[in-house]
């Protein structure tokens, strides 16, 4: 069976549990095998990089991690909440629509 994410690349989400609970970021990668999203300003670590072409210095660099897609949710500014985004199927389109208010989003 196929696992469907309903959180996408450029969404605008809000971190509900863990050590960065409220923040609120956009998603900047999604994983969709390891169900893991990258958000913005949210779970950053330290890593160790070497010098090369692009760094020439090396050094400590702080950059941010992957988190469990079902640690955020996604936001919707027009009701300036968190929602649950649900797939309907419109003609021969899939839309991902907001549970709350039902409005299409993007």
């Amino acid at each position: 069976m196929k696992n469907r994410l309903k959180i996408r690349k450029g969404d605008e989400v809000v971190v509900i549990t863990g050590k960065y609970r409220g923040v609120k970021g956009k998603v900047l990668k999604v994983f969709p095998k390891d169900e893991r999203v990258i958000v913005e300003k949210v779970n950053f670590i330290k890593k160790h990089v070497r010098p090369n072409q692009q760094n020439q210095q090396g050094g400590i660099v702080e950059k941010e991690a992957p988190i469990h897609v079902s640690n955020v949710m996604l936001f919707n500014s027009k009701i300036n909440e968190v929602t649950k985004p649900v797939i309907k199927v419109v003609g021969d389109k899939r839309v991902r629509v907001c549970k709350k208010t039902g409005d299409e989003l993007n």
